[in-house]
């Protein structure tokens, strides 16, 4: 009987952690029916996403976009910065848009907001801001849903989400409605998550279930067709892997979790996030 197919939604191959073994681990993958969807954090990584996508017809898929820690803090005095050494740079529509253009490359992220790092002031919130609706209006434009990066900002990704989706008026960016996308990692709480549902948006659930009982209300309460999985390879390991490097091969384990947590049969949980990861990314 073959495995049921199972899609990792969110994935980072093309970081430096698999630089010498990744085609090796998506090999893994493939041949236990597990398809994977590379993210890029920067342009650089973006384009490393889209190349391994290219090396394979079908179940390797690429999203790009810059997220908000690579973002260059135009007019921040460089202290105000968590890494100094961390790469930052200026989104530039023109190269993302090309990139975009790829049949490969199935969304833009991951973009969004990061309230995390240390230092963070209104300045660097109201950049990060910025530098979303940037993405966002180039994601509307090329007709592509989007893979959201939130940390500690949910309330006010929700706001600029409802500014988009409503057409308001009095919105600071030409707004227009049918944003569609997921919201990665999402640890927030359920009255976030109705307001993020009410809009149409999936969940990405990763390792982070298998930590700790935190999430079940939340689990419990999403409904599974607006549910993808996803490891954040080569971060968030689930049990019983958590001390090593993940690696798309342990989706399973999330799946099985979700599974445990609704009650429900591991095959179900595979077939219908299978089925809304092809629906959103259009795979």
């Amino acid at each position: 009987m073959s495995k049921p197919l199972l899609i990792d939604t969110h994935a980072h191959i093309n970081f430096n952690a698999f630089k010498d073994d990744g085609d090796e681990v998506i090999k893994r993958a493939l041949k236990e029916n597990i398809w994977v969807i590379n993210v890029g954090a920067q342009y650089s990584s973006s384009k490393r996403a889209v190349k391994y996508a290219e090396k394979h017809k079908q179940g390797v898929y690429a999203i790009v976009g810059l997220h908000p820690i690579h973002i260059c803090q135009d007019g921040l005095d460089k202290s105000e910065l968590l890494e100094k050494e961390r790469k930052i740079e200026k989104f530039d529509q023109g190269k993302y848009q090309k990139l975009l253009e790829n049949p490969k490359v199935v969304a833009m992220g991951e973009i969004g907001l990061e309230y995390g790092i240390d230092g963070i002031n209104q300045k660097i919130k109201d950049k990060h801001k910025e530098v979303l609706i940037e993405q966002l209006e180039l994601a509307q434009q090329m007709n592509k849903p989007i893979v959201f990066h939130c940390c500690k900002a949910y309330n006010d990704l929700i706001e600029i989400l409802q500014m988009f989706n409503m057409g308001c008026a009095h919105c600071p960016m030409a707004c227009s409605s049918g944003l569609r996308g997921v919201i990665h990692c999402f640890v927030g709480r359920w009255s976030q998550a109705e307001k993020l549902l009410e809009m149409g948006f999936y969940f990405g659930l990763n390792g982070i279930i298998t930590y700790a009982r935190d999430y079940d209300k939340v689990i419990k309460n999403l409904p599974l067709e607006k549910i993808l999985l996803e490891t954040d390879t080569p971060y968030l390991t689930p049990v019983p892997h958590r001390d090593k490097r993940n690696e798309p091969l342990y989706v399973k384990y999330v799946a099985e979790k979700i599974a445990e947590i609704k009650g429900i049969k591991f095959e179900k949980v595979a077939k219908q996030t299978t089925q809304n990861a092809r629906k959103l990314f259009g795979i």
